[in-house]
């Protein structure tokens, strides 16, 4: 299944970079729900297409300062959006390339700044990656999906009975109040389950 979607998205991307007036990036937004395999997506198409630009949403945690129990609260406000929005989005045409940072949660601290140049494709993947804080900068849309029981049974071996118990508890409520306020998933151009991968 992951390869018939691939060989669509790829159509897709190909039909738009090899378009003579393309003078700004092809903008992809990888969305979906936790353990539904966003990430490696987003790697396997970069790795599709190397002369992209891929960056994570969970280089974009909150930092200890901001969690707030007004942020804590908010619908979409489980990220540094922006902080995202700032470095990354308003930075994508930018012909010069332009410098981010990353948050690494085990220090709680901001990463020395990255320089990126500008690549003709932009793959941006993770959950609260199509806030609408954002507007609309995307040039195409990918929601991945997944049952609740292969959803837990992901994240308890990926991250441990610890952590699950937090994403059951608090993390993956928000997102799923996330993605229906905002009707994320129904504004995707494809909407991938990726249950059998």
């Amino acid at each position: 299944m992951i390869n018939d979607l691939l060989d669509k998205i790829k159509k897709e991307i190909e039909q738009e970079l090899f378009k003579k007036d393309i003078c700004s990036p092809y903008v992809i937004g990888i969305e979906g729900m936790s353990g539904s395999g966003k990430t490696t997506l987003g790697k396997l198409l970069h790795r599709e297409f190397p002369d992209s630009n891929l960056f994570h949403m969970d280089d974009y945690f909150l930092q200890p300062y901001q969690r707030t129990p007004k942020r804590s609260n908010e619908i979409g406000g489980n990220v540094d959006y922006e902080r995202f929005m700032e470095e990354i989005i308003l930075h994508l045409e930018d012909a010069d390339g332009f410098h981010y940072r990353t948050y690494d949660c085990h220090t709680q601290t901001l990463s020395s700044e990255i320089h990126m140049t500008s690549k003709p494709l932009v793959i941006i993947e993770g959950v609260y990656s199509q806030h609408p804080y954002f507007g609309e900068p995307y040039d195409l849309l990918i929601f991945c999906e997944i049952s609740e029981e292969e959803q837990k049974r992901r994240v308890l071996k990926r991250n441990g009975t610890k952590m699950l118990e937090l994403f059951v508890d608090e993390w993956i409520p928000k997102e799923n109040l996330y993605f229906k306020t905002y009707c994320i998933k129904e504004k995707n151009n494809f909407v991938y389950n990726t249950d059998k991968q």
